[in-house]
C-alpha cells in the first residue's frame, strides 16, 4: 500500500472485537455458569440452546455438552485496561484418550485503539508499540489461577502463541476497505488489509509476494457484500466493506456472529486439530512397545471415538460457518492428515492380523510335533493291551526324542521362529 493509503497499523475500525484462544490444563470445574457466553442483541441471546439450533446435534454436543454433562462454561467480566475492554472468558473441555485435563480458554475483548498492533503483539512481532496485551489484569494465569494452567509452549497442544479472531468494521476513512457504491468491487488492498488481520503481521513484517498473492488471497471467504473472513493456521479477521454507522447497524450482528456461532466453528476445527495430533503421536509410538495387538486396538478404537464425536465437515445448513470450518482444516491439513492415519492404521492392523494368523498357526505345529509322536506311541501301547509302566515311560522318552529331532528340521525351527514372532510383538 503507498501514496494516500493510510497504514493499517493506525487505523482504529468504528468496531473492533477480539476473540484470543490458548490450550489450558483443567485443573478442576469452574464455579462458572454452564454454557458458552451468552451475548444478546436485542431480543436475540447466544445461549447453548439458541447455537443448538444452528449447528448439527453431533456437532453442538461436541461443543456445548449434553444435559448433565457440560463441556464449557463462562465468565463475565468487565476490565478495561490500556485500549482492550475484556467482556469475559470462557472455558472448553476439549479432553483426549491421553490428556483428560486438555482444555481451550477463550478470552472476549473490545478494542479501543488501532487493532493491528495488538495483533502484532499477541504474535510476538517485535518491534510494537502494543505492549504485550495478555499481562496484567489479563494475564490468563491470573485470570484462570486455581482453575486452569497456561500450558508451557512445549507442552502437547501448546502453541507458541495464542490463535487470534479479529472483527473489524470500517468508518467512511477507510477507503481501503470500502466498495464503491453499494455492490460495486472492493479494491485490492481490502484483501491486504484482512490478510494483514489475519496474519497480524504489517508488509514489513511479511511482505506478502505479488507473484503468489492471488493464491493466498484465494481462500477469503465473502460471506455477503457486508464483509469477508480469512482463516489462517495463527489466526482467523473479519473486514468490513461499507461504513458501520453504528447502533443498530448490521455489523452489530456481524460482529456478534463472529464472536459466537463463527468462534464455535473454528473452535471445532481446533478440537479436531488436537485430537489428530495425538493421533499422529499414538501412530509414531506403535513399535515402542511389545504388545503391538494391544498398542494398535487402542489406537483403533481412538480413531473411531474421535470420527464419531468430533470428525465433522459439514456443521449446519447456514453455508459461512462450514466454509470457515473446511477453510480451518484446509489451513492445517487435518483432511488429508485424517486420511493419512486411518491408511496408516489399517497398515498396522493387517500386520497384526498375520502376525496373530503365524501365531496360530505356530501353536498348530508345535501341537503337532508334540502330539503326533506320543499319540503314536500310546496308541500302540493300547493296541498291544500293554500297561506296564516302564514301558510308557520309554514310550514318552522315545516321543519326546522324536519331537526333539522334529524340532531340529527346517519346520520344526519355522514353527519355534512363528510362536517366538508373535510373542515378541503381540
Amino acid at each position: 500500500m503507498t501514496g494516500s493509503v493510510p497504514p493499517l497499523d493506525d487505523v482504529t475500525g468504528a468496531r473492533q472485537e477480539l476473540t484470543v484462544v490458548l490450550p489450558v490444563r483443567l485443573l478442576r470445574v469452574p464455579a462458572w455458569s454452564e454454557g458458552p457466553f451468552p451475548f444478546e442483541l436485542g431480543s436475540r441471546r447466544t445461549d447453548a440452546e439458541t447455537r443448538s439450533t444452528y449447528f448439527a446435534p453431533a456437532s453442538a454436543r461436541a461443543l456445548y455438552g449434553a444435559p448433565g454433562r457440560p463441556r464449557r462454561w463462562y465468565l463475565p467480566l468487565d476490565t478495561k485496561h490500556d485500549g482492550l475492554h475484556l467482556l469475559g472468558m470462557e472455558l472448553l473441555r476439549a479432553a483426549t484418550a491421553r490428556r483428560p485435563e486438555h482444555a481451550l480458554a477463550v478470552l472476549h475483548f473490545s478494542v479501543e485503539r488501532p487493532l493491528l498492533p495488538v495483533l502484532r503483539a499477541l504474535a510476538g512481532r517485535r518491534p510494537t508499540s502494543a505492549g504485550e496485551p495478555l499481562t496484567g489484569p489479563f494475564d490468563p494465569a491470573g485470570l484462570l489461577a486455581g482453575i486452569a494452567d497456561v500450558r508451557d509452549p512445549s507442552a502437547p497442544f501448546a502453541i507458541a502463541r495464542p490463535y487470534s479472531i479479529a472483527f473489524m468494521a470500517p468508518t467512511a476513512q477507510h477507503a481501503p476497505a470500502l466498495r464503491s457504491g453499494l455492490e460495486g468491487e472492493l479494491p485490492a488492498t481490502a484483501d491486504r488489509w484482512l490478510w494483514q488481520l489475519a496474519s497480524r503481521s504489517t508488509p514489513e513484517d511479511f511482505p506478502l509476494p505479488p507473484e503468489t498473492a492471488p493464491e493466498q488471497l484465494r481462500d477469503v471467504l465473502r460471506i455477503s457484500a457486508d464483509w469477508s473472513a480469512l482463516v489462517l493456521r495463527q489466526g482467523a479477521a473479519f473486514l468490513g466493506h461499507r461504513t458501520d454507522t453504528g447502533t443498530g447497524d448490521f455489523f452489530e450482528f456481524g460482529a456478534l456472529h463472529s464472536r459466537t456461532v463463527y468462534l464455535d466453528a473454528l473452535l471445532l476445527g481446533a478440537l479436531q486439530r488436537d485430537h489428530i495430533d495425538e493421533l499422529t503421536d499414538e501412530l509414531s509410538e506403535v513399535f515402542t512397545s511389545s504388545r503391538l495387538a494391544r498398542r494398535v486396538t487402542t489406537l483403533e478404537r481412538n480413531i473411531a471415538v474421535f470420527r464419531s464425536t468430533y470428525w465433522r465437515q459439514h456443521l449446519t445448513a447456514h453455508g459461512a460457518a462450514n466454509d470457515l470450518l473446511l477453510a480451518f482444516q484446509n489451513q492445517h491439513r487435518l483432511p488429508a492428515r485424517f486420511q493419512e492415519i486411518l491408511a496408516e492404521a489399517a497398515d498396522y492392523s493387517r500386520l497384526v492380523q498375520t502376525q496373530e494368523s503365524q501365531q496360530i498357526s505356530g501353536a498348530l505345529g508345535v501341537l503337532t510335533i508334540l502330539g503326533l509322536p506320543l499319540g503314536t506311541a500310546l496308541g500302540i501301547l493300547q493296541v498291544v493291551d500293554d500297561h506296564s509302566v516302564p514301558h510308557l515311560l520309554i514310550a514318552v522318552g522315545l516321543s519326546v526324542a522324536a519331537t526333539a529331532a522334529v524340532l531340529t528340521t527346517r519346520y520344526g525351527r519355522l514353527v519355534l521362529s512363528s510362536l517366538r514372532g508373535g510373542e515378541d510383538k503381540a
